[in-house]
């Protein structure tokens, strides 16, 4: 079954034309990459899905009504988005920046109940970040801020999250704590996880389904082996990839590559 999709979508500021005619298909309970070279559409698509910007034309179905026109509470306790630079107010500790995440649930004045306090806590524990709900925030490192964040969208207790290049500003360790906590979220929670990741390998690696964009249309979508292959790289990438196996996962991983100069567009 497929909750999230589109028809037809165009997304464009003003009267550029950055999406367009897009219509995919997100698989549910699986981890879905989107990649594709910079300013080819991907956080504007992550945007458009997530109904922050409004297309210009097409629709975003989900659970068969458009998101334009659902109650704003309600898709929030469907989905969740974590931005590329997620910012918060200073001197915010990590259990009030995660008490965030309960917004969607509360009525009135917004007091936090029981049962949110016991989602909060919750959260803290499966991202592994509970030793610090009572430090600030802005103590923290780029991982450890970082899993704070996804605690947060997970405190809305959603079943898709959308991530925007999630290891952006990260080290190697901390990119891999951060992807395989979404492994972990997906696998054992059957969580949907929708996000941009600019490494091929770690696409590659992490995804169950990647869509290749390039200038607003989709070049392939598909499984990790029916996307990473030398001819779709040379498409979207405009690189010559030698792609081999990951010897650890048996995921395709790109090994070396050079770029095709002249096909290359600045």
């Amino acid at each position: 079954m497929v909750r999230l999709y589109t028809n037809e979508l165009s997304i464009g500021y003003n009267e550029r034309l950055i999406v367009k005619n897009l219509s995919i298909q997100i698989p549910d309970q699986k981890i879905t990459t989107i990649i594709g070279p910079n300013g080819c559409g991907k956080s504007t698509l992550l945007k458009a899905l997530t109904r922050i910007i409004a297309p210009q034309a097409g629709t975003v179905i989900l659970d068969g009504k458009q998101i334009t026109s659902e109650n704003t509470k309600i898709l929030a306790r469907k989905m969740a988005i974590l931005p590329q630079t997620p910012e918060s107010p200073g001197g915010l500790t990590v259990g009030e920046l995660v008490s965030y995440g309960r917004f969607p649930y509360q009525k009135g004045f917004g007091r936090l109940t029981k049962k949110d306090y016991e989602v909060i806590d919750w959260a803290l524990e499966v991202t592994g970040t509970k030793d610090f709900k009572f430090r600030s925030v802005d103590a923290l490192s780029g991982g450890q801020r970082q899993r704070v964040w996804i605690a947060m969208a997970l405190a809305q207790e959603t079943d898709i999250i959308f991530l925007d290049e999630p290891t952006t500003y990260l080290d190697m360790a901390h990119q891999l704590e951060v992807l395989e906590l979404l492994q972990k979220l997906n696998e054992e929670q059957k969580r949907t996880i929708v996000m941009v990741l600019h490494d091929l390998n770690q696409a590659a690696r992490f995804a169950d389904y990647i869509i290749a964009l390039k200038d607003g249309e989709i070049v392939k979508a598909g499984s990790c082996e029916e996307v990473i292959t030398r001819d779709v790289l040379k498409q979207v990438f405009h690189i010559d990839a030698e792609i081999g196996q990951d010897p650890r996962t048996q995921k395709p991983m790109c090994l070396t590559y050079s770029l095709l100069k002249e096909e290359y567009i600045q």
